[in-house]
């Protein structure tokens, strides 16, 4: 084909482009009526974007907030992130609900090729695991990766997670059969000792999936509510050591740096090493009273996946 002058590619490149982007001809159409080979038609489609001539534009549908997710991923290196909409007068347990919903679709999707799956405890694993639909494709287990913590009747207990979340699933569970906090060291050492325990432990540095809450160390938290967990002379403790928050228990600081302390020492469950062994860890957790221990969790790259609100999601990249 015969060099075309300036004014006449230009003419050749809005031509194909309308036939493309705005009539929806496809290359072979427009091979069959311009009469030009199928590698010209490509290189013209890309010179037109390069040249400015097409714009392709992405519009995020409104309560969608696809640009607070890539700053997100970008901002703390992050695989995906997912915000779900807040407002300033949303309740906590409607926060709750809205997370719960968004990490059930996500959890759904992301079975494929994982064979194990860990959970944690606590109100917004609560809201997931009611909004997970019955599956039939997962074939692996689900472990419990905190030993129980409040009520066992209670619907945040992580023994009672594990058991509906593996009810769901159609898969095994394997349960951590022991409180999560005990009186002492030496009492967490004789339950570690225990072949059941040894059993799921065994499991925490294999994991594929792993889904957590963050807790903040305040005194309306989870671990205060149910009244048997931390003391208020030990929340007080932990503040002064410098704790923005907790997974599983495990607290850590503003830079997400395990913070020892002898509570510490009596817990019975996952450690935040053992936890940065998992593929993929999730963490599901919104509320501006959390702003603090997200940020600790996500500098300290305790976290692969967060799952929050569009106000959580604002300050967070303040």
């Amino acid at each position: 084909m015969p060099k075309l002058s300036s004014l006449d590619e230009k003419r050749l490149l809005v031509k194909v482009s309308k036939l493309y982007y705005e009539e929806g001809w496809s290359q072979d159409e427009i091979l069959e009526r311009l009469n030009l080979s199928r590698s010209k038609i490509s290189r013209l489609l890309q010179q037109a974007r390069e040249a400015g001539i097409v714009q392709i534009a992405v519009v995020t549908p409104k309560h969608l907030f696809s640009d607070l997710e890539t700053r997100l991923e970008r901002q703390f290196g992050l695989q995906e992130a997912l915000v779900v909409e807040s407002r300033a007068e949303d309740s906590p347990e409607s926060i709750q609900r809205g997370l719960g919903a968004a990490a059930a679709a996500y959890l759904e999707r992301s079975l494929n090729g994982f064979h194990a799956l860990g959970i944690s405890w606590g109100a917004t694993l609560n809201s997931m695991v009611a909004a997970v639909r019955p599956q039939t494709g997962f074939s692996g287990k689900v472990v419990q990766i905190i030993g129980g913590l409040g009520r066992p009747e209670a619907e945040v207990h992580a023994t009672e997670l594990c058991l509906r979340l593996a009810r769901a699933l159609h898969a095994q569970p394997v349960l951590l059969p022991a409180p999560g906090i005990v009186p002492t060291p030496q009492a967490r050492d004789v339950l570690l000792a225990d072949a059941d325990i040894q059993r799921a432990a065994a499991l925490f540095g294999q994991l594929d999936l792993v889904f957590v809450g963050i807790g903040a160390p305040t005194s309306d938290s989870v671990l205060m509510r149910v009244g048997s967990i931390l003391s208020a002379e030990e929340l007080s403790l932990l503040r002064e050591q410098g704790v923005v928050g907790d997974i599983a228990l495990r607290f850590f600081d503003e830079n997400g740096q395990p913070v020892e302390s002898e509570i510490d020492r009596r817990v019975v469950g996952i450690t935040l090493e053992q936890l940065k062994q998992a593929r993929r860890v999730i963490g599901v957790a919104g509320g501006l009273q959390k702003i603090q221990s997200i940020r600790g969790a996500l500098r300290g790259g305790l976290l692969n996946v967060l799952i929050t609100d569009s106000l959580t999601a604002e300050r967070l990249l303040e």
